[in-house]
């Protein structure tokens, strides 16, 4: 658990507070409104799947182009290259985008908890498609339910960052905000297809 909540603290800690909660504010309104801004949603889910999988990847560019390496200016603008690559290729095609924020989120849950070696990123990517595969047959809950986990996770991480919260919260925070984004989505997007 120590080492998840590290690896969540590295994710942002570049970032200032003012940054912070911005970031946190954004989180939210993809928590609430997720299914009602959905392209909106969309991109900013998937920026933030390009920052983490950038930031997780570092160590493996750095090691592979030692320019990016020797250069502050490369260390701060490749995760959000990769952040905008992914977001507007999540912009612009919304089944492969539901699919693709699905099978993103579990990647990034197997790294965080269970580890990146091969056989446990094996696992995740067989669980991770079939979770996939659902979320495009029922688009209106997947889209409810992806968009409340990925606001839900950049609060969970802006709460643990800036306040004295222990890493054991980082749980019970993430489903209960989970939950209550999503029942929000259900609630209020009833007639909205």
């Amino acid at each position: 658990m120590d080492n998840e909540v590290q690896n969540l603290e590295n994710t942002l800690k570049d970032l200032s507070e003012a940054e912070l909660v911005i970031t946190m504010a954004v989180g939210a309104a993809v928590l609430l409104a997720g299914y009602r801004i959905k392209k909106v949603a969309f991109f900013i889910v998937w920026f933030i799947i390009g920052l983490n999988l950038t930031h997780y990847l570092m160590p493996w560019l750095n090691g592979a182009v030692p320019q990016i390496a020797e250069s502050d200016l490369w260390q701060n603008l490749t995760p959000i290259a990769g952040g905008l690559l992914l977001a507007l290729m999540g912009f612009t095609i919304e089944k492969v985008c539901v699919g693709g924020i699905v099978f993103a989120l579990v990647i990034i849950v197997t790294m965080y908890n269970f580890g990146s070696e091969m056989q446990t990123l094996a696992i995740g990517a067989v669980v991770g498609v079939i979770a996939a595969g659902a979320a495009v047959m029922m688009m209106k809950p997947a889209i409810i339910l992806a968009t409340s986990l990925a606001g839900a996770y950049v609060i969970t991480v802006g709460v643990i960052q800036l306040s004295s919260v222990g890493g054991d919260m980082y749980f019970p925070m993430l489903i209960g905000l989970t939950a209550f984004g999503a029942l929000t989505q259900f609630l209020t997007t009833k007639r909205v297809s």
